[in-house]
């Protein structure tokens, strides 16, 4: 079925709800597509059977046939089928099973801004620490992370870097410090838009890891090219320049690289420690 799928030109799919999402995307071109064939034949069938040269009086009578009237409520049953059959399920799950850390989904922040994707990680204890505009720092703290507030002891964050456990449930609060962005895992299906002043829920899951992704692009001209996270959103002048790095890893890789940020954090830690000792 993926196979088949990729000749209308979608990029693999990477994530469980992959599947439902394609279907609905290639019905709807195909409607798209017998709209565009049935209207163009019309309008040049009108054009030549009812040309001034032809017709140089009005026919005040109209038409008598009632096959238009058909067609047009057969179009409309048809997108009323795809709408309430496959749209709306769709739609429905992405807004009301949004999974939550007690449903033992991954927890992660994402706050975008002009031109990096800060990914914030909430550690080992799963609570995310605040965040206070007044604190936000550039260089040393982008999300303006507070580290005296309950649970950001072992808070960490990414720049353009986000890991992610495979065949486990995903799920990212999105909001952003600017403008509006659009986060977008194409390979995953995932699209949404970040707006300023929100937090907005997304989730997946994705059932294939990076390197098997690697593996599978072998021969084609995706070779060699991991996956990224675009901002699918003009954001300004370096628009082009957002876009950021997921890695799917086994369970075990994504345990090791927590393990490894834990480490950085303990040193840097350390390293404050050290230097306020100093400056004493």
């Amino acid at each position: 079925m993926l196979k088949f799928l990729q000749n209308y030109g979608l990029p693999i799919s990477l994530s469980e709800a992959g599947p439902g999402i394609d279907e609905i995307i290639v019905l709807t071109h195909w409607l798209m597509l017998v709209l565009f064939i049935g209207w163009g034949a019309f309008f040049i069938i009108s054009l030549v059977k009812f040309r001034a040269s032809k017709n140089p009086d009005a026919d005040h009578m109209g038409v008598k046939s009632h096959l238009s009237s058909v067609l047009e409520v057969a179009v409309a049953v048809v997108e009323i089928v795809l709408l309430i059959g496959f749209a709306f399920p769709i739609w429905a799950n992405r807004v009301n099973d949004v999974p939550t850390s007690g449903d033992g989904a991954v927890y992660i922040r994402v706050v975008a801004q002009q031109y990096v994707w800060n990914i914030h990680y909430p550690g080992a204890d799963g609570i995310f620490g605040s965040s206070k505009p007044e604190l936000v720092d550039e260089v040393n703290n982008p999300i303006g992370l507070d580290r005296s507030s309950p649970g950001a002891d072992d808070d960490f964050y990414t720049i353009n870097q986000m890991h992610i456990p495979v065949n486990k449930k995903i799920r990212i609060d999105l909001t952003t410090k600017d403008v509006i962005h659009s986060f977008k895992l194409p390979e995953l299906r995932v699209g949404q838009d970040a707006i300023p002043g929100m937090s907005i829920p997304v989730h997946f899951e994705a059932n294939t890891t990076s390197e098997e992704f690697l593996q599978k692009m072998t021969g084609t001209p995706r070779e060699g090219k991991g996956l990224e996270i675009a901002c699918a959103q003009l954001c300004g002048l370096g628009h082009y320049r957002m876009r950021g790095y997921l890695t799917i890893d086994t369970e075990d890789d994504y345990n090791l690289w927590l393990e490894l940020q834990a480490q950085y954090l303990e040193e840097d830690s350390e390293e404050d420690e050290w230097g306020d000792e100093d400056d004493w």
